[in-house]
């Protein structure tokens, strides 16, 4: 049987980190549980100091209950290496759709990422490999690729 699980990101504002993430995966913010007027008011109710909490989001739900919660979790410190692990936000198509076509795609998404606040790092285009994808950093410098 499969084991239930959620990605967590380390991070300075899970507001803003949920907000991006939503909006580049196409998740919904998650609302805080039943009877809560808002996430802050949860977490001061479990017993974390309220000058450690901030009001906003904090989490994202895949809307077709398909992927995994996505939990944007408050940490002092900022990141400091290469993540060992990112997301790969596949928009080409694969490779069954012609390698310009997933261009044009990754390209556009590309930019309607860095609208939102993500920042281009690289382009990856290897053409003899069938291959182009783009490196880009969340708000908060976390790796991810385009492809």
């Amino acid at each position: 049987m499969p084991i239930s699980y959620q990605i967590t990101f380390d991070c300075a504002d899970p507001d803003r980190m949920a907000r991006f993430w939503a909006e580049a995966l196409g998740y919904d913010l998650q609302g805080p549980p039943a009877g809560f007027e808002s996430w802050k008011d949860y977490w001061i109710s479990v017993g974390v100091p309220a000058g450690e909490v901030e009001d906003g989001y904090d989490s994202i739900l895949d809307p077709a209950d398909g992927g995994p919660r996505v939990w944007f979790q408050h940490v002092p410190e900022g990141k400091t290496i290469k993540n060992r692990m990112h997301f790969d936000v596949l928009v080409g198509g694969g490779r069954s759709v012609p390698l310009e076509e997933r261009r044009l795609r990754v390209d556009a998404e590309a930019a309607r990422l860095v609208y939102l606040g993500a920042s281009k790092l690289r382009t990856m285009d290897l053409p003899d490999q069938g291959h182009y994808a783009k490196a880009m950093a969340d708000p908060e410098g976390n790796e991810f690729d385009i492809v």
